[in-house]
């Protein structure tokens, strides 16, 4: 998903105490993990909905309770939802590129592909960004390490496919659903960094406002192509009903307190476990069979991954280095409200 920070928002609030015996009573790491799973486990509850729900409906189902989660916590937290109609109309747009089409894309992949395979897919979301970064943020110019890191990422796509056995064993059309849908959490990331960064709303009045609209696009669009739910099956309800409440809201606000306390660079490290966990899922819940070419292809998209999110020397990169400390480094997907973050991720 995609993550919503205000100029103001990324940097450390002042409601976190530098005193040590005062923060939070569960250490990051353990919160870090905790994150790693959900995420992880969102690809195996997204094909455990779809056992019982059209794709559409298990992504409506997934924004919906998700919203409930960040709306409920709005009062809570004494915020309230943006005014202004042109954060709105952004935001709409952003709940189509970082919610509805990537959530949607995912649940029909995931009818033909391996939860491994859709949890690598996802992980190539960084590898797009920088790709689009070359002509979408001209401020934002890549090093060559970033350049080597885009192309080490594709060549591990194509070993985890099995390029030289012509693709076999891989359902080609799910697996380029899979990879529109991270590429779209990449266009829906620039978009809100050029549109949303700083509107003055909370990120998460805007998160929950993000995950309301795109549940009312699919809630319109979702009949028009498939018939509603005539029966409610308790494992793939339930699956909807986790993937909604845990892989997206509660995700979203271990994100966030993430990112306040340890900075987005090591927040967003998430990204290179999430593969790990699905794949982990995968195998030993649904009994998906491994290859040797899966693990090691995943192993060099994610160095891929990785290199692409370095900073190298030069004075390009030490203003690409500081807009990172300003809370500007790409988030995860599954993605990402988003994670907005995981525009709002996986």
């Amino acid at each position: 998903m995609c993550l919503h920070r205000s100029h103001h928002e990324h940097r450390r609030p002042a409601s976190i105490p530098a005193d040590p015996s005062a923060r939070p009573a569960v250490d990051w790491r353990i919160r870090f993990g905790v994150l790693s799973v959900i995420w992880g486990f969102s690809f195996l509850f997204i094909k455990l909905g779809t056992d019982g729900f059209a794709p559409m409906y298990v992504s409506f189902g997934r924004m919906f309770f998700g919203a409930v989660v960040l709306l409920v916590t709005l009062p809570a937290t004494r915020q309230r939802l943006p005014r202004r109609g042109r954060t709105w109309a952004h935001l709409a747009v952003a709940a189509f590129l970082c919610n509805a089409l990537p959530f949607t894309l995912f649940a029909y992949a995931e009818l033909t592909i391996s939860t491994t395979l859709a949890g690598i897919c996802n992980a190539t979301t960084p590898l797009w960004g920088m790709l689009l970064s070359l002509v979408a943020l001209s401020e934002d110019r890549p090093t060559r390490r970033r350049f080597a890191g885009l192309g080490l990422g594709f060549i591990g796509v194509l070993v985890v496919l099995g390029a030289w056995q012509g693709f076999s064993g891989q359902d080609a059309e799910g697996t380029l659903l899979a990879l529109i849908a991270s590429l779209s959490y990449a266009v829906g990331w620039i978009y809100v960094r050029r549109t949303l960064s700083d509107t003055g709303d909370s990120h998460l009045a805007k998160s929950g406002s993000q995950l309301l609209l795109g549940a009312a696009q699919l809630a319109v669009v979702a009949p028009l192509v498939s018939p509603l739910p005539s029966s409610f099956p308790v494992v793939p309800l339930l699956a909807v009903f986790a993937l909604g409440a845990l892989g997206t809201g509660l995700a979203f606000l271990l994100q966030y307190a993430l990112v306040a306390e340890v900075g987005p660079t090591t927040a967003t490290m998430t990204t290179y476990f999430i593969p790990v966990v699905a794949t982990t899922a995968g195998v030993s819940l649904l009994g998906e069979d491994l290859t040797w070419n899966t693990p090691v292809g995943a192993l060099i998209v994610l160095a891929g991954a990785a290199l692409t999110q370095s900073r190298g020397g030069g004075a390009g990169a030490s203003r690409t280095a500081a807009r990172s400390e300003d809370g500007q480094a790409a988030a995860a997907p599954e993605p990402t409200a988003a994670p907005e973050a995981e525009a709002a991720r996986p």
